[in-house]
């Protein structure tokens, strides 16, 4: 054969053969199938058990009062100036805030998401969402006192009695329905039964009470739920989570939007509850004042028997009226005034009342600015860190605003207390006038003063009590919903189809990934093509792997594959050893290494020739190790050893037959000698060769093998051919180089190789295999009967 390059025993071929890389994975089609088959049930079993995953959505938009303008609902009381003309809400802002751990603990704490129910199902334990025949109630307990989830196991003895059972499954308590437990770690509870959902099934079956951690559940549902708007520009967003229980993917997502109204409304209440809690408080001091003022009026009136004033007095009492009543605002502004600067000096982070009276616009306007302030950076507050850039902007701005009221309204003070001083200097006049009339009417104008100044505060406050009262009636939420939450039944995962063409898609690349590593890093000699490329030596032909069990597979009546292929080798023979008239052919078998097969080659090699009407002789000259009377299973004898060393034994004295091969002698090895190497080069081989080629047509030579040992080497003269045994599966390619340095320098004459134990199934090399009856068809071909798994897999 040309080789492509005569100094390198490695080839490579620029083509690749498509049918032949395929065919390396159709040979396994059957284990292709089975992990398809192991796919599909694994598949199945995870569909079956694995809790299905629904997807809720809902919608709300984001109303915007500073751009809308003030509401409908609140143009009625416009202008009382505590409701203002509202502020406008960004979308990002306020999709953090629905996120928030505030909103989000507030929907836990109010469907109790923390608290699950389990029934025990076949495999996995299944949800008793809204259908729990019992309830369980955490009464003193805020599931923050302890580290770690519990559970509590309980079994419905009837309706009035329930127990409950430890980790053991054994019953530790008997109780009754409704009665409190104060356990050392939940606290106070309480466990009730639902008579409306209960289902006699569940009687002696153990419902599993799972407390979770609140936090744990917190950060659960944050991560699972999604707020983002529809797109950039839009105040409308979009609410979804998933579940494994739709009701309760929807339930949450209903509750996360009436939280977030509800922290809205209460933000946008702040406020008027702030003027409400101060007018109440100074109702409370004016209602006492008052009440003590008028009881002064009833004794006076008693005491002195005074029915009326007279005409002076009445019109002193009218012009006395009139300064009062200058005097009650500016007194009412002066309170209202000090009331804010003393709230302002208190704190500097919560809303102030806003214009209960104040004349000085630019107040009354700052106080609604810094509200807005506060406001603003309380809700920044429940989404961003205290390092976030916008909070500390807003904090300074809080502060700064904060100091110029605390001027603005020091400075109001100051002039009101010096316009009430001005009317006092003017209610001086008038009590010049009161002192000349009659000292009874004289403290009664003094009396009824007083009660007209306190009453006209009272009647004041009354009235922003009452405005104040109706803009907590009016308040509205900050989320309009356009949908609530909606589910479909069909569940978002698993996805069976996704799921089944993954688990058919690994079924198929395990193994073509197993069988490609396996072929990448496997170095065996397996085909003739592998040989033909990496050697210049001669195919004689192969020999497919054996079935049975016998040591000799070639027979008269044999037509197994692997007797044929003993067959076809005979016949190649005969265009190897070209001279028909030559007496005694010897053939020596040897191999790279031991276990390829050399005796097995050598035995069945001699039955076949003999089968031909030829005389054989098989000898084994492996001195080493002999392998032809063990491989036979007959007694170690006299052999070649024993003639080499005893000169008076003759070639009859060594030579035995068996009955299973007719016509073939066997000279064994003999005993193993400590000197091999030497014994081979004595005289007494020459003499044995020359004496066995006068009498046989064949001489098969078992040798040892030539990687090993130089035995070979030394008695390779007297061969006429060289049959180079090389084992598929067994032999390193890179093995090769040892049989094709020795027949390129000639060490071995007319030499041969046989591929011994190739698969007659796979077509290595060239595309075929030597399946005889399988490619040929004979329909006689020796079949062994297997059991079924082997034939599956074989």
């Amino acid at each position: 054969m040309d080789l492509k390059n005569q100094d390198s025993t490695e080839f490579s071929s620029d083509s690749v053969n498509i049918r032949q890389e395929i065919e390396k994975y159709l040979f396994h089609w059957k284990w292709f199938v089975f992990s398809c088959i192991v796919a599909c049930v694994v598949v199945f079993l995870y569909l079956r058990y694995t809790a299905p995953m629904y997807k809720a959505t809902a919608t709300i938009m984001i109303k915007d009062n500073q751009k809308s303008g003030i509401s409908d609902e609140l143009k009625a009381v416009a202008d009382l100036g505590i409701v203002g003309t509202g502020s406008s809400n960004n979308t990002d802002n306020e999709v953090e805030i629905i996120k928030s751990r505030k909103i989000v603990g507030n929907v836990v704490d109010s469907l109790k998401l923390h608290i699950k129910y389990y029934t025990e199902g076949r495999v996995v334990k299944r949800e008793l969402y809204k259908k729990s025949p019992v309830t369980l109630d955490l009464l003193s307990n805020n599931n923050s006192n302890f580290n770690k989830d519990t559970l509590i196991v309980v079994s419905i003895l009837n309706d009035q009695k329930y127990s409950l059972k430890n980790s053991l499954n054994e019953k530790v308590h008997e109780l009754s329905f409704g009665e409190y437990i104060n356990d050392k770690k939940l606290g106070l509870i309480k466990i009730d039964l639902n008579k409306d959902k209960i289902n006699w099934k569940f009687q002696n079956y153990d419902i599993f009470i799972r407390i979770n951690k609140k936090q744990s559940v917190i950060d659960a549902y944050r991560s699972r739920v999604s707020v983002s708007p529809i797109n950039k520009n839009s105040s409308v967003i979009s609410l979804s989570i998933n579940n494994n229980l739709l009701d309760k993917a929807e339930d949450f997502l209903d509750e996360l939007v009436k939280q977030y109204n509800i922290d809205a409304i209460n933000d946008k209440n702040e406020v008027s509850k702030k003027t409400k809690d101060f007018i109440d408080e100074r109702l409370e001091k004016v209602y006492l004042e008052l009440a003590n003022i008028q009881d002064s009026i009833k004794n006076f009136k008693r005491k002195n028997n005074i029915t009326g004033l007279s005409k002076e007095g009445e019109i002193i009492l009218e012009e006395s009226s009139k300064n009062n009543e200058r005097l009650i605002q500016l007194s009412s502004e002066l309170k209202l005034a000090e009331g804010v600067y003393s709230r302002l000096l208190e704190t500097d982070a919560e809303t102030l009342p806003p214009n209960l009276g104040l004349r000085d616009e630019n107040i009354s306007e700052s106080i609604i600015a810094y509200n807005k302030l506060v406001s603003n950076k309380n809700t920044l507050k429940l989404s961003a860190g205290p390092g976030n850039p916008i909070l500390k902007r807003l904090t300074t701005e809080v502060s700064l605003q904060r100091d110029n009221l605390i001027k603005s309204i020091n400075n109001l003070v100051f002039s009101l207390k010096s316009q009430i001083g001005q009317f006092k200097r003017s209610d001086y006049t008038i009590q010049k006038k009161i002192s000349l009339i009659p000292i009874l009417e004289r403290g009664f104008i003094d009396i009824a003063r007083q009660q007209e100044i306190i009453a006209g505060l009272y009647s004041y406050l009354l009235k922003k009590k009452e405005e104040t009262a109706i803009s907590l009636a009016v308040t509205v939420a900050n989320a309009k919903i356009i949908d609530t939450a909606y589910g479909s039944s069909i569940p978002i995962s698993p996805n069976r189809k996704m799921i089944f063409l993954f688990g058919i898609a690994m079924a198929l690349i395990i193994p073509f990934a197993i069988i490609y590593v396996k072929n990448l890093l496997d170095t065996k000699v397996h085909s003739r093509k592998e040989i033909e490329e990496l050697t210049d030596i001669p195919f004689l032909g192969d020999v497919p792997h054996s079935e049975t069990k016998e040591k000799i597979v070639i027979g008269k009546d044999s037509r197994s594959s692997t007797a044929e292929a003993f067959r076809l080798i005979r016949t190649n023979l005969d265009f190897v050893l070209t001279d028909d008239d030559k007496k005694g052919k010897t053939i020596f078998v040897t191999s790279t290494t031991s276990g390829e097969g050399k005796s097995f080659i050598s035995i069945n090699l001699s039955a076949a020739l003999s089968l031909s009407g030829k005389k054989v002789l098989l000898m084994g000259m492996d001195l080493r190790a002999p392998k032809v009377t063990e491989y036979l299973g007959i007694p170690e004898r006299k052999g070649i050893t024993n003639y080499i060393k005893n000169k008076e034994l003759s070639v009859q004295d060594i030579v035995f037959s068996i009955p299973e091969i007719k016509g073939l002698d066997i000279i064994a090895s003999g005993v193993i000698p400590p000197n091999p190497a030497e014994l081979l080069l004595t005289d007494r081989i020459k003499e044995l060769f020359s004496l066995v080629k006068e009498q046989y047509d064949y001489i098969i030579v078992d040798t040892a093998p030539v990687n090993l040992v130089t035995d070979t080497m030394l008695i390779s003269k007297y061969s006429d051919m060289f049959i180079y045994v090389a084992r598929a599966n067994y032999l390193d390619k890179r093995m090769l180089q040892v049989p094709q340095s020795l027949y390129k320098e000639k060490k071995l004459p007319n030499m041969s190789v046989v591929l011994n134990d190739t698969d007659m199934k796979r077509g290595y090399g060239y595309g075929y295999g030597y399946g005889y009856g399988y490619g040929y068809g004979y329909g006689y071909v020796e079949q062994e009967q297997k059991p079924w798994y082997k034939k599956i897999f074989s």
